[in-house]
């Protein structure tokens, strides 16, 4: 059977100096400790030809899990089998990886935070419950179905799956969930907050609108049904009252719009201390292209096709900044409602004798 190698087993590799076996099963993690060390890997040169190097293709990391449908396991045997094997078992390592950072940067607390990969059409992997994200194993991951039924694993699913679930079934783009508490977007959903846009791009293009889901019981089928009608149009969503979730193609992509949102929140939340203005930001034509850019990258934006005036309406967050249409908008209308006769000769009878008042 082909070994799978951990970063762990690399870098004592490394330390003795032994060749890395060629049919070995590398894990994600593995395979960065090695990144640097291209050498070391059977029948590799230590030096490339410049030329080959120059003409090399760049390339982009990918961790989505892509299967065939309708060739999900059916068996105990054949879900054993597909649950221990080399591919998943690299997902299950990089799994643990984000719940290190997750822990890490004090986004979960106590067993807090659970994450989700979506591997068949009936297939989810999840992290147990009651266990520290930071100190999780591969071994801890468990196998679920599209309802929750846990199918393979020593460690009970997290109640919470059914959140993650709730998306999954609702948005096919979603292959991956993270859920976590992460003090300032937190901050955020406990103050019933919903984060301003078109004041940082990065925040717009990779989370594009951050959207607000009512509280319901965390790990309950309210929830699950709550946040799934959400997220199935919004990437990230804060959950009044409870945390955060965000969802991508894979663990990463899911896990790096958590780190995204905390960051934009505990900007914004020290900007407006500051005094300043929480201007117009980059402005509506701005916000357009950044929608573009998000569907170039295979993001959904439920904001297309909104108008400039629409699609950065942040008066809520903003007081005094008041959503305008442009001038040549065809659709705003000519002018403001039309003044009542009646109101206006009543404060008028009411300034003259408060101007009375005022000068005996």
């Amino acid at each position: 059977m082909r070994s799978v190698l951990t970063a762990q087993d690399i870098e004592q590799l490394l330390r003795t100096g032994a060749p890395v076996p060629a049919d070995a099963i590398l894990t994600p993690s593995a395979r960065d400790a090695l990144k640097d060390r291209a050498s070391l890997l059977p029948g590799r040169a230590s030096a490339a030809p410049a030329a080959s190097v120059a003409s090399a293709e760049p390339t982009v990391p990918d961790y989505e899990f892509k299967w065939t449908p309708g060739s999900d396991p059916k068996t105990p045997a054949a879900i054993a089998a597909f649950f221990n094997s080399p591919a998943i078992q690299a997902i299950k390592e990089r799994m643990c990886d984000i719940g290190r950072r997750m822990w890490s940067k004090d986004y979960t607390d106590g067993n807090g935070g659970n994450l989700t990969v979506r591997v068949g059409d009936n297939l989810v992997l999840c992290t147990p419950t009651l266990i520290s994200k930071g100190f999780m194993q591969p071994a801890d991951i468990a196998l679920i179905d599209m309802d929750g039924k846990q199918l393979a694993g020593s460690r009970k699913r997290t109640s919470e799956a059914m959140t993650h679930l709730g998306i999954m079934k609702r948005q096919p783009m979603c292959k991956s969930c993270c859920h976590a508490h992460p003090p300032h977007a937190t901050a955020f959903a406990v103050a019933k907050v919903q984060p301003p846009t078109c004041l940082i791009p990065e925040a717009d293009i990779f989370l594009g609108k951050i959207a607000l889901a009512p509280y319901q019981t965390p790990g309950s089928q309210a929830n699950a049904d709550t946040v799934g009608e959400v997220g199935k149009d919004n990437q990230c969503v804060l959950m009044l009252n409870h945390g955060v979730i965000t969802w991508g193609k894979d663990v990463e992509d899911a896990y790096w719009k958590m780190e995204n949102v905390d960051s934009y929140c505990k900007t914004i939340w020290i900007a407006s201390q500051l005094g300043g203005e929480l201007g117009e930001g980059v402005g509506g034509k701005n916000a357009k292209e950044f929608v573009k850019i998000r569907k170039m990258l295979g993001m959904l934006d439920n904001r297309d096709g909104l108008k400039e005036c629409e699609l950065c309406d942040n008066s809520d967050f903003r007081p005094g900044v008041a959503c305008s249409a442009p001038a040549n908008d065809s659709s705003a209308p000519a002018s403001g409602p039309a003044a009542d006769p009646a109101v206006e000769a009543l404060v008028a009878q009411l300034t003259e004798q408060l101007m009375k008042q005022l000068k005996k």
